[in-house]
């Protein structure tokens, strides 16, 4: 049995924070790709990493498909919808349009598909991940860890099988640190577009820039709305209330794990969604939601499907695994109801360890 490597000092996670924060200052960011790169490495990290210092290999296709993922909507027009203002394709590239960007839309054209889990259905899906991983390999994984006038491979190498290897402790920091490079890699993303002058007559002062490129389309969010009124009825998750207009709630926060999966969705109370806001659920919470997943899994991807939006009971079980293993390592508290909270305690994470899926945390 391989010995458990553990996971990174103190020391080690804040010398790995300030070389991610000189790649944002010192880095050569001529398109948007490295800060895709940086988002998809930490969204595969939470999904598929564990919290020791293990080194974790990702293929360049599983790093592409979060490429498509990311670019999909980038690929529509985008209206600010304002006076003066024009309908366009976002550039995301100082010269000619980024190559991701072109090859989806290209994709979508000739196929006539709208949202990616209609892509993926179809056989020339393959063929498009193809396309986008060489690119991915040729450019961001090529030029990423270059900042600071020389190369700092900090995150990732690579081998002759075409894996990326992240490295002892990289994996680990990636998923503690993963709102934090989101946020920064989201926030960089944006105004990269925003200071395109190839941009301005589309995007102008725009506020919504941010969702548009990493939100779920209120269409989409209706379509779950009515999904989820079929599957459950029109009752609030957490407080069981019948209610006139229930909201479509993130059961893992978005501003914790910002990525639309259709099994985290669940109607909400207004006032429980505001009062529940950014925080985990508390345990009778979080026992219902597992045990939804067991019992609704296919129906809640038949919502996503209709939707548009991504659709993995396994990857929604992992994500709420990591926030709240996370949350019990730091002692935070969970959200019972309006104005009340419990400690997420071991005991937490022991419902995952149960979980029929065979999940182990």
């Amino acid at each position: 049995m391989t010995p458990r490597i553990p996971p990174p000092s103190a020391e080690q996670q804040l010398v790995f924070l300030a070389k991610i924060q000189r790649l944002f200052a010192e880095g050569d960011f001529t398109a948007t790709y490295k800060f895709a790169l940086l988002i998809a490495l930490a969204d595969l990290a939470v999904e598929m990493g564990a919290d020791d210092g293990a080194e974790l290999n990702l293929s360049v296709r599983q790093i592409a498909e979060r490429f498509i993922q990311l670019y999909w909507r980038h690929a529509s027009p985008y209206s600010a919808d304002r006076p003066g203002m024009v309908t366009g394709v976002l550039t995301q590239n100082i010269g000619t349009q980024a190559a991701v960007v072109s090859q989806v839309a290209e994709f979508r054209s000739r196929h006539g598909v709208h949202t990616l889990p209609q892509a993926r259905v179809l056989p020339e899906y393959a063929s498009l991940l193809t396309r986008v991983a060489y690119i991915v390999s040729k450019q961001p994984l090529t030029y990423l860890q270059n900042f600071g006038g020389g190369t700092d491979p900090f995150i990732y190498e690579r081998n002759d099988a075409g894996m990326v290897l992240l490295k002892t402790g990289v994996a680990y920091c990636l998923r503690r640190f993963q709102p934090l490079v989101q946020q920064l890699s989201r926030a960089h993303w944006v105004e990269h577009i925003k200071k395109n002058k190839r941009n301005s007559l589309i995007v102008g002062e725009a506020r919504d820039l941010e969702d548009f490129l990493f939100s779920s389309s209120r269409q989409s969010l209706t379509v779950v709305a009515e999904g989820l009124r079929k599957l459950d009825g029109n009752s609030c998750f957490y407080c069981g209330h019948q209610v006139t207009e229930a909201e479509v709630d993130h059961y893992v926060p978005f501003s914790l794990y910002p990525r639309d999966l259709a099994h985290n969705f669940v109607l909400a109370h207004s006032k429980c969604n505001r009062s529940k806001s950014d925080t985990l659920a508390a345990r009778r919470h979080l026992e219902r939601w597992l045990e939804r997943l067991e019992l609704r899994s296919d129906a809640l991807a038949e919502i996503g499907l209709d939707a548009g939006i991504s659709a993995d009971a396994t990857t929604s079980r992992k994500v709420a695994a990591w926030g709240y293993a996370s949350a019990s390592q730091a002692g935070a508290s969970a959200w019972l109801h309006a104005t009340q909270y419990e400690t997420v305690t071991p005991e937490y994470i022991a419902l995952f360890n149960n979980d029929a899926s065979g999940l182990i945390v």
